[in-house]
């Protein structure tokens, strides 16, 4: 047989050696396998060809958490090299290489420097993974390896499981986006439908969710026609988990309520309930307010919370700070005391959650406490609605175009002789 013939039958060979391999690689891909199988296929594939002695592939994972000390491209695959390259980083110089090369370039770079050439595989603009290859013999020229096709072969299994990556992606954000409904129609379950606004007596409460779920609470409740419970709270975190934290502590607090009003003890029991749903993962900051109308007394616990503001008239200002710290950390609540207030029959309380006082302008400065104050005081003569809307006002106009950086929750009380 002739030298050109026989050429001709190495290179029919070749193609159906290459047709065969597009046929399986597309069969795997619609069989929808695992990733790692999708690897694993290409490997063999590649290890099919006649003229191809060693291979190996990094791809990029942004996903996979990483230490400063290495970066997202992992070595998924390889045949036939000398040394094994799963913990063997990609240098910079190549990951500065966008186009096939030949590996000369690069000779200095052990152990990168057993290859012969480089395929970077693109997607769009991107680079995906890179593929290195060893060619049987040193007389094999570029062409004989028929990169262009390699290549292509080489973008339809990296795309298809690129295409994997963002399909899983898409679902666990379609949960997440559908937890997040969940834990807003839950926070909306919680949140008082209904506060009193008499002349004499009224409760304000004014709630801007960060997101479509914050961690901010209030709560009004009426323990008897001369006793109610002012509760206002920030649990850390977001989302469903702190959603359902938020409803155990909710229906605790309205349970104990109905029990007690020894607010040592209540506020005991829910720091107790936190630790054991939470598991020490979330705590919550909180204010708890009971009033006494005919006795016009008060006690107060503050647990770590930004301590509101008790007014008499516009100049008398005293600020609730007696109590203990979070809750959900410590099982044995430090130094707590319960505060006790007398003489109470024409007062303002004002909380507020940290997402009011920490609102930046836009050169990074604060609202702050001193802020909030000067604006209760301003104002304190309005009436009890209007209040919160003129410092909702005063505060969007110091912030500018800075976003507001957490929930925001206003709950207040105005009692009058």
């Amino acid at each position: 047989m002739s030298e050109k013939a026989t050429a001709t039958l190495d290179e029919l060979e070749l193609k159906k050696i290459e047709l065969d391999s597009l046929i399986d690689i597309i069969k795997s891909i619609n069989g929808n396998i695992p990733e790692q199988d999708l690897y694993r296929t290409f490997m063999f594939t590649l290890r099919s060809y006649p003229h191809i002695s060693k291979m190996t592939l990094y791809v990029l994972d942004e996903d996979t958490e990483v230490d400063a000390n290495r970066n997202k491209w992992f070595n998924k695959e390889g045949f036939g090299t000398l040394g094994n390259y799963k913990n063997v980083l990609l240098p910079q110089e190549i990951l500065d290489i966008h186009k096939v090369s030949s590996t000369t370039e690069f000779n200095h770079l052990a152990p990168f420097n057993e290859f012969c050439f480089l395929i970077p595989i693109h997607h769009k603009d991107q680079v995906l993974a890179y593929l290195f290859l060893g060619r049987a013999y040193d007389s094999l020229l570029e062409e004989d390896l028929d990169l262009p096709f390699i290549q292509a072969l080489s973008d339809i299994i990296i795309v298809a499981i690129e295409n994997k990556k963002l399909a899983r992606k898409q679902k666990v954000q379609e949960v997440f986006s559908r937890q997040l409904e969940m834990a807003s129609e839950v926070q909306s379950l919680l949140l008082p439908k209904h506060l009193p606004n008499q002349e004499k007596f009224s409760v304000v409460a004014s709630y801007y969710p960060h997101h479509n779920v914050g961690g901010d609470y209030y709560d009004y409740i009426q323990i008897n026609d001369n006793e109610f419970l002012l509760c206002v709270a920030d649990v850390s975190g977001k989302g469903f988990p702190a959603a359902i934290l938020m409803s155990n502590f909710q229906a605790a607090l309205r349970t104990m309520a109905r029990q007690t009003t020894d607010l040592k003890k209540i506020v005991e029991e829910l720091n107790h309930l936190i630790i054991q749903n939470s598991g020490g993962g979330h705590f919550i900051t909180a204010f708890f307010f009971l009033y006494n109308k005919s006795q016009k007394t008060a006690v107060y616990i503050n647990a770590g919370h930004n301590a509101p503001i008790l007014m008499f008239n516009s100049h008398q200002v005293q600020h609730l700070e007696e109590g203990t710290t979070i809750l959900g950390t410590f099982d044995k609540l430090p130094f707590l005391s319960v505060a006790n207030l007398n003489n109470l029959d024409d007062f303002l309380i004002f909380c507020y959650t940290d997402g009011f006082t920490e609102t930046a302008a836009e050169d990074g400065e604060e609202f702050g406490e001193d802020n909030l104050l000067v604006g209760v005081k301003e104002n304190f003569d309005h009436s009890h609605q209007e209040l919160h809307e003129r410092l909702f006002d005063k505060l969007h106009l110091f912030k500018g175009n800075t976003p507001y950086p957490d929930d925001i929750t206003l709950l207040s009380c105005r009692v009058k002789k």
